[in-house]
């Protein structure tokens, strides 16, 4: 049985605002495929670690984000289990992939190796 899920339009009004800014939108859509960390996140959007962190911490406050820790590292991802997952991988789903950017790290040799 497929069962829709439905959202109030307050809260769909706030993860679609949430969602507005550029950068936070490509990060979901990069993180809807894929495991980052920080620094990874700094390479690809050529800004600044606070100002990452920031975007990182709204869309982890907003549950749409879970987070794992390795050592001082903290790697980030989509969080499955959110009750807007549906409302936002729906969105997601329309954009266009994000991976380039983690396949130029690693011709770089930036992905993941900068944190270890």
């Amino acid at each position: 049985m497929n069962v829709k899920t439905t959202i109030e339009i307050e809260k769909g009004a706030q993860l679609l605002k949430l969602l507005g800014d550029k950068t936070r939108l490509s990060m979901m859509k990069l993180l809807h495929a894929n495991e980052c960390c920080v620094c990874e996140l700094v390479e690809i959007y050529q800004a600044s670690q606070p100002s990452i962190s920031q975007h990182l911490r709204k869309l982890k406050d907003a549950g749409l984000l879970k987070e794992r820790r390795k050592g001082q590292w903290i790697f980030y991802s989509i969080n499955t289990e959110c009750e807007y997952y549906e409302f936002v991988s729906n969105l997601l789903e329309s954009l266009p992939s994000q991976t380039p950017h983690l396949e130029n790290l690693e011709k770089q040799g930036l992905r993941i190796n900068c944190c270890e």
